[in-house]
């Protein structure tokens, strides 16, 4: 076992373990972090704990200090920089003609550094750039172009279901979402109603798909024949959350499908097929 903390880099951001050496450290505190790229301002997430070896990766960076005033103060400043070389790069960018779009702009805590982070539907060719703001800002300049999905995490905005996106309030890094998933779940296919702001599967399809799964394999699927408390029948539709499931009776073939809890049933013949998913027809 070894001693860790949890530090965030953004309010949304991965956490990340360092060595917190000497310091007791509490969730909400800024402190001075060593980094790949150097020293970086950060949050404890995460306070003094102890975490399984196989869990860090190794070397474990180390907390330098707690950040002082003087450290808030240059993360202040750097903020409004960073505003100004947003307004900058998009000039030079316009001035260029790439095709691109530039989404948020970072400096490194020491200003050693300004990354730049953009989108676009291709390689771009930013070289010429890259010495332009090298020659305006006098420091070290990274282009980085990052996904559709990283984009809307940074900017943040409402969902289709009315509250903040999952990415920028509590997912610390994105899963594999499939439209497998959807199918799963009975959603409907047309993508305007399965994808979010970002034009990608919605991430929030990934929450429930285990419990999805694990009832599917106990629920019997369509044409499976169940012993019900009224007789025989044949599965119609099978309705996984509720754990209920839509029969129709071998001595009731013309009455509507009967709706039974699946504890009240026997499963005489199994099939893995359920219910096809609705799918809605794009309004014209």
């Amino acid at each position: 076992m070894t001693q860790v903390i949890g530090v965030r880099f953004s309010g949304n951001g991965k956490t990340y373990y360092f060595d917190p050496v000497d310091f007791s450290l509490s969730q909400g505190q800024s402190v001075v972090v060593e980094t790949s790229r150097g020293l970086e301002l950060g949050e404890v997430a995460l306070g003094n704990h102890e975490v399984e070896d196989s869990e860090i990766v190794q070397p474990l960076k180390k907390v330098i200090r707690i950040a002082t005033d003087a450290d808030l103060t240059v993360a202040a400043e750097n903020r409004e920089k960073e505003k100004q070389a947003m307004g900058i790069c998009q000039e030079r960018i316009t001035a260029h003609g790439l095709d691109m779009s530039l989404v948020d702009v970072e400096y490194a805590f020491d200003r050693s550094k300004i990354l730049f982070y953009f989108t676009a539907d291709g390689r771009v060719d930013f070289r010429e750039l890259v010495k332009d703001l090298a020659g305006i800002f006098r420091t070290r300049i990274e282009l980085r172009q990052i996904g559709v999905r990283d984009e809307a995490k940074m900017l943040g905005g409402i969902g289709i279901c009315g509250r903040p996106f999952c990415c920028t309030t509590f997912l610390d890094e994105f899963h594999p979402v499939s439209i497998k998933m959807a199918k799963d779940q009975s959603l409907s296919l047309n993508p305007t109603k399965i994808s979010g702001s970002c034009c990608r599967l919605m991430c929030c399809l990934k929450y429930e798909q285990n419990a999805y799964e694990e009832l599917s394999r106990i629920m019997p699927g369509v044409d499976s024949i169940v012993e019900t408390p009224d007789g025989r029948g044949t599965v119609t539709e099978s309705v996984l959350l509720k754990r209920q499931i839509k029969v129709r009776l071998d001595s009731k073939p013309n009455n509507p499908p009967a709706v039974y809890d699946i504890n009240d049933c026997r499963i005489i013949k199994k099939t893995g097929a359920r219910s096809a998913p609705i799918t809605d027809t794009p309004d014209n």
